[in-house]
């Protein structure tokens, strides 16, 4: 009897020790999401949390600008999180072949997405997976429903009803027709070239031809939306050449802008800063009855690091990170974020209801220059970001733009040369 009883309280205590070891586990997150900062301490990590009480979860992110620098000094140094919020295509894949990036091709849970939801954050071949695709964004624009109610503006879908709108605003005087800038450069690519471009170039189809060499980026469906950010700086408002991301924010925000081009990603704090109503309506056709694209682009995944100390906590997150729970939750609390599961998300923003609508609408594709084009100096992306700015400054032609890129592309692509 005593054997029995010293047993039972030898096989109590491990049991004790066990889940006081399996409590004191604790996962850092790497992000760059800084403005998530919120939401992930007041809803995700306690849902996640609530499940798995084994597991603490900590979300660390970086600013945006500097997360990539942070998060490779943090990786060569051995002191990064144990789960990496990944950029798609060519930044995680980097990681991933430097041995940063865990494998997580075994996961069942990579079975709740499709291969194009993969794609941004696999192999060149699909033989490895490296992140869960957590949520893409569509890039349109969103603008001042008042002001278009207070002018008579129609939404426009053709880019001779663009165009018309701006005019009756610019007119009018009490708005800025368009909030962005220059400055920061970035902008004038992704909410400029890469928002309007996918109607030149007819979405994956063109994207794709460049990768294969089958198109340059000095034919006219790559050149054409250069000279159409040519037209925008006269409605960009005094002194855009200097103005920040933050800047143009602030001025639609604040309703002294009546257009903001966009991404999707925009509508969370956009709606907690704007007291007028808003609408969305995506990038204008050449022609009424024209096919629409839209760049409904993976943006943002989540891995493992190849060395944490954690990894079956980390693979555990992951997994509810890949569930339609998760998704729903993330869906709804950041709108304009849209889940990559295949499991439908019913979302509740009419903003972000909007925007995703377009999928029903048009054919879907990605920014031009995420995948494979910008592997080699001079980088395609940064390229783009630096002609865009001078088509809308107007110091470059489009085609010497488009001559200037297809030279740099030609210089290391094999593809193109």
């Amino acid at each position: 009897m005593k054997t029995k009883f010293t047993a039972l309280a030898l096989a109590t205590t491990a049991l004790v020790a066990s889940n006081a070891a399996a409590q004191d586990v604790t996962i850092t997150i790497e992000s760059w999401r800084n403005d998530d900062l919120a939401l992930w301490q007041d809803k995700i990590i306690p849902a996640f949390e609530s499940e798995n009480p084994g597991i603490k979860v900590i979300f660390s992110p970086s600013a945006p600008t500097e997360y990539n620098a942070v998060l490779n000094s943090k990786l060569d140094a051995g002191s990064a999180g144990d789960i990496i919020t990944c950029r798609p295509f060519d930044a995680s894949l980097a990681l991933f072949e430097a041995g940063h990036l865990a494998d997580l091709d075994d996961m069942d849970a990579m079975s709740n997405f499709s291969d194009v939801a993969k794609s941004a954050w696999q192999t060149d071949d699909g033989s490895a997976t490296f992140c869960v695709p957590m949520a893409s964004v569509i890039h349109g624009f969103i603008y001042n429903a008042d002001a278009f109610a207070e002018l008579g503006i129609d939404v426009p879908t053709t880019e001779a009803e663009f165009f018309a709108a701006l005019d009756v605003i610019k007119e009018d005087g009490s708005y800025i027709p368009m909030a962005m800038g220059t400055n920061d450069q970035w902008e004038a690519a992704t909410m400029g070239y890469n928002n309007i471009g996918p109607n030149y170039w007819k979405g994956e189809e063109g994207r794709r031809a460049l990768i294969a060499g089958e198109q340059k980026l000095t034919d006219e469906a790559w050149v054409a939306p250069y000279a159409t950010l040519a037209r925008w700086g006269a409605y960009l408002g005094d002194g855009y050449e200097a103005q920040t991301y933050p800047d143009s924010q602030n001025l639609f925000t604040l309703g002294r802008a009546a257009i903001y081009p966009a991404g999707s990603w925009e509508i969370s704090g956009f709606n907690a800063q704007a007291d007028f109503a808003m609408g969305a309506f995506k990038p204008p056709v050449m022609n009424a009855g024209d096919t629409c694209y839209i760049s409904d682009h993976t943006d943002i995944g989540i891995g493992m690091n190849a060395a944490t100390a954690n990894a079956d906590a980390a693979k555990t997150f992951l997994a509810w990170v890949g569930s339609p729970e998760f998704a729903s939750i993330f869906g709804n609390a950041l709108p304009g974020f849209f889940p990559l599961s295949n499991t439908p998300v019913e979302l509740e923003d009419p903003l972000a209801k909007e925007f995703v609508s377009w999928r029903g609408e048009c054919e879907s594709t990605i920014r031009s220059t995420y995948q494979i084009l910008s592997r080699g100096t001079p980088n395609l992306e940064n390229e783009t970001w630096g002609a865009s700015v001078a088509a809308i400054k107007g110091t470059s032609s489009p085609a010497e733009l488009g001559q200037e890129l297809q030279t740099g592309l030609a210089s290391w692509y094999a593809p193109q040369q």
